[in-house]
């Protein structure tokens, strides 16, 4: 009797995610409430959920001792004279912003995008209009931000083709939900463990790049470069990628208002005749100056969470241990 092969999610094209029975057992009902609480949520005006999420978000991040312990190191390395307080409210901040900025990308994913243009406010629009008449190739730089997925989501929607590299979730739930939210509107997307080729094999043809810069890929691939008031171990591939895709690298940071209840894009020029002639610690640094002018007035937007740090120069500590 021959074998049937199991159903693939992923393909030398892209990662595609796909529906598994075994979602619907009993070990995955957790989630599913999760899921249908947040939809629940996406429906109800943002003026009106915004006091419980934004409470929600602050009650979570003080009982979440890692990740706030995380948020600590990176803001005490990287703004050295930033009192300890002004630093606690940046956190407090950053996770009451994250829920809203999550229910938002479910609002997209479950209603039309022109129910959530409505509350997207473009600054430096003029940048995209630019790239569509000349059609080049084009790499977006955006640094992990809350809202992040969500103008990737919007692009597409307006029949732009994204192209973008992630980090499968541990949680195959989720990482399937996730992924399948990220391409309702067309797109690939590209495991990070396949490689970069599948990546610059999609710009090349003409999809538009979603390259996330800002993520610790360990001494072996990086170099040390200057990051606010420390250094961090710093990808030098853009400088790589232009050469290789002749592609427009554009510099875009989406943040969530609390108060107007809006997401703001903000768009920056393209890097590439810095990045054309630079070397790798050229290219690093320029990519680390660049993520600190988009996020330096939006610092409760950034994702403190992460380990961001956790690569350093022989004889420096953890940032991360306990102590």
């Amino acid at each position: 009797m021959q074998k049937i092969k199991e159903p693939t999610t992923t393909s030398k094209k892209e990662f595609i995610p796909m529906f598994k029975l075994a979602f619907l057992s009993p070990r995955y009902w957790g989630i599913w409430l999760a899921v249908l609480m947040m939809v629940f949520m996406a429906c109800i005006p943002a003026k009106m959920r915004a006091p419980l999420l934004s409470w929600l978000g602050i009650k979570v991040g003080r009982l979440a001792k890692g990740a706030r312990r995380r948020a600590q190191a990176n803001l005490s390395y990287c703004f050295k004279t930033l009192s300890v307080e002004e630093r606690e409210k940046i956190i407090d901040d950053m996770f009451a912003i994250a829920p809203q900025a999550m229910i938002m990308m479910v609002e997209l994913s479950i209603k039309s995008p022109e129910a959530v243009l409505k509350r997207v406010d473009w600054f430096g629009y003029e940048i995209i209009e630019e790239l569509i008449a000349s059609k080049k190739n084009a790499i977006f730089m955006v640094p992990h931000g809350w809202a992040v997925d969500i103008p990737a989501m919007l692009f597409a929607s307006k029949g732009h083709p994204m192209a973008a590299m992630f980090h499968n979730q541990r949680n195959q739930l989720v990482d399937y939900l996730w992924n399948y939210a990220r391409r309702r509107f067309g797109g690939r997307m590209h495991a990070r463990d396949d490689g970069i080729k599948p990546f610059i094999k999609s710009i090349k043809q003409q999809y538009w790049g979603y390259y996330l810069p800002d993520q610790d890929h360990g001494p072996e691939f990086s170099v040390f470069a200057d990051f606010f008031d420390t250094y961090k171990a710093t990808l030098p591939a853009l400088g790589k990628l232009v050469k290789v895709t002749r592609a427009e690298v554009i510099p875009l940071f989406p943040s969530y208002c609390q108060k107007a209840h809006r997401l703001k894009i903000n768009i920056l020029p393209p890097l590439n005749n810095d990045l054309l002639v630079a070397d790798e610690m050229t290219s690093a640094l320029l990519m680390n100056r660049t993520v600190e002018e988009l996020i330096k007035d939006n610092l409760s937007q950034y994702t403190w969470i992460l380990k961001l740090l956790k690569t350093r120069k022989e004889g420096d500590g953890d940032p991360y241990e306990k102590n």
